[in-house]
Parts: C-alpha cells; sequence; structure tokens
C-alpha cells in the first residue's frame, strides 16, 4: 500500500473522515424513504462510530510521537483534523437524518 508505514499512520484519520461522507451518501440513497427502525439504525450506528475512531486514532499518534516538536506537530495536527471532522461528521448525521435534527 505504502511505501513507509508513517504514511499509512498518518493517512487513516483523513480516509476515515472520507468514509464519513461516502457512507453518509451511500446511506441517504438506499434509506431515505425508509422509516423502519432497523434502516435508521444502520444509517446512523456507523456515524456514530467513526468520529471516536479518528479521535483515538490522533491520541495514537500523539502518544507513539516522540520528544517536542513531533509530538507538537501531532497535536496541532489532531487539533485541527478533529475539528474539521467534527464539522463533517455534523453534517454527515445531518444528510442521513433528512430534515437535520428535527
Amino acid at each position: 500500500m505504502f511505501a513507509n508505514p508513517e504514511q499509512h499512520r498518518h493517512a487513516m484519520p483523513p480516509l476515515i473522515t472520507g468514509l464519513m461522507v461516502i457512507w453518509a451518501l451511500i446511506a441517504r440513497l438506499l434509506f431515505a424513504e425508509s422509516h423502519l427502525s432497523l434502516a435508521h439504525a444502520l444509517s446512523f450506528y456507523p456515524l456514530f462510530a467513526f468520529f471516536p475512531l479518528v479521535i483515538l486514532l490522533h491520541t495514537k499518534m500523539i502518544w507513539q510521537a516522540g520528544d517536542g516538536m513531533e509530538r507538537l506537530d501531532q497535536m496541532v495536527y489532531a487539533l485541527i483534523h478533529c475539528l474539521l471532522s467534527f464539522v463533517v461528521w455534523t453534517f454527515a448525521l445531518m444528510l442521513v437524518n433528512g430534515n437535520s435534527f428535527s
């Protein structure tokens, strides 16, 4: 896949954020007209798992980083990406739900 394992480790949180968007679009397409609780659960539960997974991966990257600037770089990367991922996650939830959070 990647020549350097570090690249793979750094790419996982943005890939999961992209997966949030793809899942929201697919779930909206497949389950938009369904009012079944199972379809509702299948739409929402993966989204509820993706954002905490992004946070856990960033925490792991901060924990595994070396001392000094490398750890600070990981913290800045985590802060910026988690904030952006939270916005994407919120809009993905609103897209799957249909009419915002009502």
